[in-house]
């Protein structure tokens, strides 16, 4: 018969055909049937197995590998190919990524790493951070948003085609959150709040303070300064520090007069600065004078600033001073005078034709001895008290 050992099951003697095992076929079972492959250096036949959804038929080729479909892969066709997955029993369709990924999951069709700032199970998403343009279409773009003023994240208005963030966080606003909101200022690109201490309405002021500098506007409560810290000149802090309130007229005013009025009666009072800081407590002023407070900007009282109190003082001072430096210095120079009188060296000499006359300091003063005054021998002392010069041409008088 002939049959192989390995293939047959022995053979018919009136025919002579051998009885061929599953897998073999044959005069002599030799032969591997349709959907077997002959096992590599033996002689046995293998079945194909081919997966009957994958693969096109059931036939394999020499090593084993079945003939697989579109988008289906592997030795026996039971696998999609990349960028495939099953979406039946018997086809595997293209990733649906949207262009962002080649790869998917075999059996669920998620798409597999995207690209380009994109997620989701059909990188049809942007990642957080990054809005989806339209143009070019599902491409995501970087939002413009600062992650210091907003969440970071943003999105596009149906029919805009500026995106705009999210969430601006406190103190930040405007589409892309690079403003500052109503009571912030702008500090070196960061936004910070007013410091008003409390003494500014927002809305009497509704941004509070300059949005460049933080100086705060519309200071309330007769408040002044940059950050409403001081208090108006005419006030001054109370006992606990938080109000300011008008200062009491305890310093010395110039005299004036205060009127008190009555119906059908009018009478006015002159007080002098003295007896008002002497004599006088404002209390007692209050008492005499009703003076109606319904107004704090209207009193009876003008007040004086210490700046202007010490103002008055330093000038009273220098006139003192001045006016005592100038009586020393008339005194000085009289008793100079009286001196100088006394002891007068001068002479003067006036020509009168033929006569000179000579006279002094002396002669004004009551028994002044000049019978010293010229040594000449010659001299005589004339009976009204003159003296006469003789010389051999002419004579003098003096």
């Amino acid at each position: 018969c002939n049959c192989s050992s390995v293939g047959s099951a022995g053979c018919d003697r009136t025919t002579g055909q051998c009885r061929c095992l599953a897998g073999y076929t044959g005069l002599g079972c030799h032969s591997c049937a349709h959907g077997f492959f002959p096992e590599q250096g033996g002689q046995q036949c293998q079945p194909c197995s081919c997966s009957p959804a994958g693969a096109t038929s059931d036939q394999c080729d020499h090593s084993g590998k079945c003939q697989c479909k579109v988008g289906v892969t592997d030795l026996k066709c039971d696998r999609c190919s990349e960028g495939y997955y099953r979406f039946n029993e018997t086809t595997c369709e293209p990733c649906q990524c949207n262009n962002h990924s080649q790869t998917c999951h075999n059996s669920t069709g998620t798409c597999l790493d995207c690209q380009e700032n994109t997620k989701g199970k059909h990188c049809e998403l942007c990642k957080e951070g990054f809005y989806l343009s339209t143009h070019p279409a599902h491409s995501c773009w970087h939002c413009p948003c600062s992650t210091v003023a907003s969440t970071g994240t943003c999105h596009i208005q149906p029919g805009e085609s500026i995106p705009r963030c999210d969430k601006c966080k406190p103190g930040y606003t405007g589409l892309n959150c690079n403003q500052c909101d109503k009571g912030y200022y702008n500090s070196d690109s960061i936004c910070l709040r007013c410091e008003c201490n409390g003494n500014v309405d927002p809305a009497l002021s509704p941004s509070v303070c300059r949005p460049d500098s933080g100086e705060c506007i519309g200071c309330l409560y007769h408040t002044t300064g940059f950050h409403c810290e001081l208090c108006e000149e005419g006030y001054t802090r109370d006992s606990e520090g938080t109000n300011c309130t008008r200062k009491e007229a305890t310093l010395g005013l110039e005299p004036t007069e205060f009127a008190t009025s009555a119906p059908n009666t009018t009478k006015a009072t002159s007080f002098s600065t003295a007896v008002l800081n002497s004599t006088l407590s404002p209390t007692t002023l209050q008492t005499l004078f009703p003076i109606s407070s319904s107004d704090n900007s209207t009193s009876a009282f003008a007040d004086v600033s210490w700046t202007q109190f010490n103002i008055i003082i330093l000038t009273v001072i220098i006139i003192v001073v001045v006016l005592l430096m100038g009586f020393v210095g008339a005194v000085y120079m009289y008793r100079e005078y009286q001196n100088r009188k006394l002891n007068a060296p001068f002479w003067t000499i006036e020509l009168k034709e033929d006569n000179i006359s000579f006279s002094s300091y002396h002669d004004s003063i009551p028994n002044a001895d000049v019978s010293g005054l010229l040594e000449d021998d010659g001299n005589e002392v004339a009976p009204n008290g003159q003296l006469t010069l003789t010389t051999p041409m002419h004579n003098y008088k003096a």
